[in-house]
């Protein structure tokens, strides 16, 4: 089953070029759901599970791959579907987020596709905001569009791990704690739950949050302030973006950023729950300044703290 699964080479040649691969999956229902490769390690049948006791209750059991402890959700459960039945349908998709290995109980998985992520739809404002969706896209299936759902891994961990957004003490610089009210961060991400952590984190040192909910969104906010006569270099103290977002990836936003005259001295920052080594070439290759793993809240500050020093520097 790890076999439907191109290699890490061949996957990271399509991320920098606003394209994605997404693994497709059923929950044992009609309905047709999406995870990004680039985050799975693998997929294998669902093997036997230990139970935990006392465990989260939308954690399954545990999983022992290749002699590692690998925690289970049920995918079912933790987007408020019923509990999932063991089938012989039944796969685990092993992935990595936010520096952590986990195992998502699904269903059949049905194929990859080869996207853009023009390609890939926001969801529509009126389905509220309790939903666990990042994005939605289509494909078609015997002449037909089918709807494909694309899951907010960001909200399905965070209600099962507790997140801390409490800043260190030991972290901050009593010198300059002070002159961080008041200056203006912009912050692109698709997934709800990614921007209030960073927000509930850095609005305690008095920093506005500028939110996107996709780096074409985010660039358009760049582009009109400097149509408009703002020096957005001089108004901003850095734009931190995701790496996978709808309509424009991070790597793609840094690019353009770096291609406009008016923006292109911008301080960026990619913050990604994507694993670090491929990040960090990729940092290199676009032109971000700097590369946070989520969610580590005092990383986040001790970056944007530098990014401050480095800002009264001249001043003094």
């Amino acid at each position: 089953m790890s076999g439907v699964l191109a290699s890490v080479d061949q996957r990271t040649q399509l991320v920098g070029e606003n394209r994605l691969e997404l693994l497709l999956f059923y929950l044992h229902s009609r309905h047709l759901f999406a995870l990004n490769v680039f985050k799975v390690k693998e997929v294998v049948k669902l093997p036997h599970l230990s139970i935990i006791p006392h465990a989260h209750p939308k954690i399954s059991g545990v999983a022992n791959i290749r002699g590692e402890s690998i925690p289970v959700i049920d995918l079912r459960q933790a987007i408020c579907m019923s509990a999932a039945k063991n089938t012989e349908d039944s796969n685990l998709v092993i992935t990595e987020y936010n520096r952590t290995i986990q195992g998502f109980l699904i269903g059949k998985v049905d194929q990859i596709v080869n996207m853009t992520w023009s390609d890939i739809m926001p969801p529509p404002s009126s389905i509220g905001k309790n939903h666990y969706l990042t994005a939605l896209t289509k494909i078609q299936r015997d002449g037909q569009e089918q709807l494909v759902e694309i899951i907010d891994v960001e909200k399905v961990l965070a209600e099962i791990i507790d997140y801390e957004v409490q800043i260190s003490d030991e972290v901050l610089d009593q010198s300059i704690v002070n002159e961080f009210v008041g200056r203006k961060i912009l912050h692109a991400d698709d997934s709800r739950t990614a921007r209030k952590q960073v927000s509930d984190t850095l609005t305690q040192l008095g920093i506005e949050i500028i939110p996107a909910s996709n780096g074409l969104e985010a660039l358009n906010m760049l582009k009109d302030w400097a149509d408009k006569g703002i020096d957005v270099e001089k108004e901003l103290l850095m734009v931190i973006t995701d790496a996978e977002m709808p309509a424009m990836d991070g790597y793609r936003l840094t690019h353009e950023i770096r291609n406009d005259n008016r923006l292109k001295n911008l301080h960026v920052v990619l913050n990604t729950s994507l694993s670090g080594s491929f990040n960090q070439a990729m940092v290199e290759k676009v032109g971000c300044n700097a590369f946070l793993s989520k969610f580590q809240p005092d990383l986040l500050v001790e970056e944007v703290q530098t990014r401050l020093k480095a800002v009264l520097a001249p001043q003094k």
